[in-house]
Parts: structure tokens; sequence; C-alpha cells
């Protein structure tokens, strides 16, 4: 790597400000424009950046830092109700989509377990795209926010299982402990959350809130800290980061901590739209063009139309219905840990890997323009659209 981390992240950065200026002037989506530079600098392009895995690992900061902030205005008895309302939503169209995707890829002749491990990391959607461009007045204060979090946060504890499994099927260890320890995990972690608010994060802001310097020290090491417990106990880092922001989201400092973050937040969240165009193949793309697009088009129609169908069976809208499925048409970044995972593992060809990142980002890249040139967004091109 030419120059280390300052030549990597000098790079990343200058890059990123020219691509978005090109994607302003052109009216893009300037999440392209960062995907675009990873794919242009990567190692599978040009290799300027030819080591990527600390710009991976950054780029998950990232996302820890988004679920944090997205906690911290998330009131608890708001989120469980969703999440009550949203588990037979989340269930069923996860099933559709991974039947949809396992029978896909059947269909171009990949083999059972390339299948399985296909339609299983297909299932989700965007956790980042979702939360990135949903207007910050609606994500906190709307129950279009209150669903999109609960379904999102549901597919993540179903990941989780997933992983679990790929991971254990390696050493036969595979059993129903494996599976519900990430579903006990969880209310453990959040009641341990609360106590640690009560009993000692919120004396010490109290007493020390007028240095800011500290409040910002204590917020970062308190959204890392039990991100890594959440990884301890079985659980996801973004879970953890979550957690933890919904823990203090009734304290009157949350908005406080929410506004000192977001440039942080946004630092981080450059780095991974590049690390997922970094990641992508180029040359073995032509493999698995044909079942790459054929994917990536069922799941960019299906997905509004499973979640649409469903939503209304909740009694939802029509309008958020439609809202929510759109929002939600792409698949996700747990798509690429899962086939990373997989082939680590070696239970799944490079070739069906491949398969998973390309339909991937292809869908990231399709479902960020229908979302920003049809929905308000922090970013839409149009006035008329865009909402921060």
């Amino acid at each position: 790597m030419i120059g280390g981390i300052t030549f990597t992240f000098a790079a990343i950065f200058l890059g990123a400000a020219l691509l978005a200026s090109v994607a302003l002037y052109t009216r893009q989506p300037i999440i392209i424009a960062y995907i675009a530079l990873g794919a242009i600098l990567g190692p599978y392009g040009s290799g300027l950046i030819d080591d990527i895995e600390i710009v991976v690992d950054a780029g998950h900061v990232g996302i820890i830092f988004l679920l944090f902030l997205l906690g911290l205005d998330m009131q608890p008895r708001a989120l469980l109700s969703s999440l009550k309302q949203s588990s037979l939503v989340a269930v069923v169209s996860s099933a559709v989509f991974a039947g949809s995707g396992f029978g896909i890829a059947w269909a171009f002749g990949f083999s059972l377990i390339d299948c399985t491990i296909i339609g299983a990391a297909l299932m989700f959607s965007s956790t980042i795209i979702g939360i990135k461009l949903l207007p910050t007045t609606v994500l906190h204060h709307r129950h279009l926010g209150e669903v999109l979090v609960a379904l999102l946060l549901f597919q993540d504890l179903l990941a989780i299982i997933i992983l679990v499994l790929i991971q254990s099927s390696v050493g036969g260890e595979t059993n129903a402990w494996s599976l519900v320890k990430p579903l006990l995990a969880l209310p453990v972690l959040g009641f341990f959350c609360w106590g640690l608010v009560k009993t000692v994060l919120l004396p010490l802001i109290t007493r020390f809130d007028r240095y800011h310097e500290y409040i910002f020290l204590l917020s970062i090491g308190w959204c890392l800290g039990i991100a890594e417990l959440a990884i301890v106990m079985g659980l996801s880092a973004e879970i953890g980061a979550f957690m933890a922001g919904v823990a203090i989201a009734t304290s009157p400092i949350s908005q406080y901590i929410a506004v000192s973050l977001k440039p942080l937040r946004d630092f981080f969240l450059v780095i991974f739209f590049f690390s997922v165009g970094a990641q992508f193949d180029l040359a073995t793309l032509p493999e698995v063009a044909l079942a790459a697009t054929t994917l990536a088009v069922v799941m960019l129609g299906l997905k509004p139309l499973v979640y649409h169908a469903l939503l209304r069976g909740v009694s939802e809208s029509h309008g958020l219905a439609w809202n929510l499925g759109f929002r939600l048409g792409q698949c996700s970044e747990f798509a690429l840990l899962i086939g990373f995972v997989a082939i680590g593992s070696g239970l799944l060809s490079g070739e069906a890997a491949v398969l998973i990142q390309a339909t991937t980002i292809l869908t990231l890249l399709a479902s960020s323009y229908i979302v920003v040139l049809n929905f308000p967004t922090p970013i839409a091109i149009s006035e008329r659209l865009r909402r921060d």
C-alpha cells in the first residue's frame, strides 16, 4: 500500500470529494460516487490502494456509530411495540427472499450448499441504506422510522443466527444452545446497559457535563465498549451499539451526544461505501454477470411487493407500505459478510461468493437511485424531495 494509512485516507477523501462534485453536478446520488471510487482505486481496479483490510475495518466503525446515533433517538417503549408488530413481517419476508434466491441460483447450476448460502445471504435489506436515506425527522419521530428500524433489527438477529450456523457447521458443533444464545443475550445486554447507565454513566455525565470533550470521549467509549461486549455475548457490534444508544435515549444529554458524533459517523460512512466498491472483483464478474443481473432484478422487484403485501396485512397504510418496501428493496451488507465467512469456512465456492457480492452491490446502487429519485431523503437531487 503506497504511503501507508495517510496515503490511503488522502486518496479516499480527495477522490471522494472529486467524484462527489461530479455526482452533484450531474444530479446523481452521492453514495454512488463513493462506491465507484472504491472500484476505481481498489485492488480489483487500478490497485492504487491494494490492501483494503484497514479500510473495511474502518468502514465497519461507521455502521456502528450510525446504529448508536439511531438508538439515541429511539424510545424503548416505541421500539418494543414496533418489534412485536414487525416480527411476522420480518420472518415471512425473509423466507420468501431466501427461497427466491435459492431457486434462481439453482436454475443457474450452482450446488445445493451454494444455493442455500446464496438464498440466506440475499434475504436481508441494507441497514445502512435504509437508515442513511431516511430523513432524520421521519426516522426518529414518525411511525415509518419505527417500523423500518424494527424490521432491520429483527433481520440483524436472523443474520447472526445464520453466521453462527455457518461457523459452527465447520467444526460439527451446531447445537440448540448456539442458536438460542443470541436471542437470550439481547435482553441480558439491554438490562445490563440500562443498569450501567443509571448507576455509572448518567451520574458521570451529570457531574461533568460542562466539559464537552469529556462527554465526547465518554460517548465514544460507551458506544464502542458495548459494541465489543455484544460480540463477546454472541451478538453483532451493530446491535450492541444500538442498545448502547437506546439505554441513554431518555436522558436530555442524548441529543447533544447525537449532534457531536454526526461528523465522526459521516467520516467513517464514506470509508464504508468506498470499501464496498473496493471489494468488487471486476475480473470475475463476467462469469456470473447473467446470474447476478437476474438475481438483482428479481430482488429489486420482489422486495417492495412482498413488504407492501405483508405490511398491508398487519394494517399499515398503503402509502407507508410502498414507501417502506422501496426503502428496503435491496440486499444487505450482511450478505457480503455471510459470503466472506462462508468462503473462509470452505462452504462456498469462489464463483458463488462473487455472485453474492455482485448482486448485493448492484441492488445497493439501483436501490439508492430509486429511493433518492422518488422519496424524501437527506441527499435528494430534487429540492422538493430533500429532507434532513
